[in-house]
């Protein structure tokens, strides 16, 4: 059973830091063979994708993430990363990871992917 676990998420003060974590298990071979990806959803707004890395380890990131996020893995701890900077009160969301093996769509769109975790809570104030 696939399980995709995410962490890291608090409350903190605009222009401070997160790291946010997402622990994968129960995947068949290496994580490094998937396409993965971190979205957000605040209330009352649709789930739309963040940042995704994929399997030649290209990453992508939304125009809102750009120079602030950066999202990395370690496959050797089935692990996948994003480190959020220079935070932002609309950083505000429930972040989720998300995983599939192939590719299906554009990376930051939710129809690529097919697992997903709880989601974490990041809460940025001003």
């Amino acid at each position: 059973q696939i399980q995709l676990v995410e962490s890291g998420g608090g409350s903190v003060q605009a222009g401070g830091s997160l790291r946010l974590s997402c622990v994968a298990s129960g995947f068949p071979d290496s994580i490094s063979r998937y396409y993965m990806g971190w979205f957000r959803q605040a209330p009352g707004k649709e789930r739309e994708g963040v940042a995704a890395i994929d399997n030649s380890i290209t990453t992508t990131y939304a125009d809102s993430a750009k120079g602030r996020f950066t999202i990395s893995r370690d496959s050797a701890q089935s692990t996948l990363y994003l480190q959020m900077n220079s935070l932002k009160p609309e950083d505000t969301a429930m972040y989720y990871c998300a995983a599939f093996r192939y590719r299906r769509d554009g990376p930051l769109s939710r129809t690529t992917y097919r697992d997903w975790g709880q989601g974490t809570q990041v809460t940025v104030s001003s």
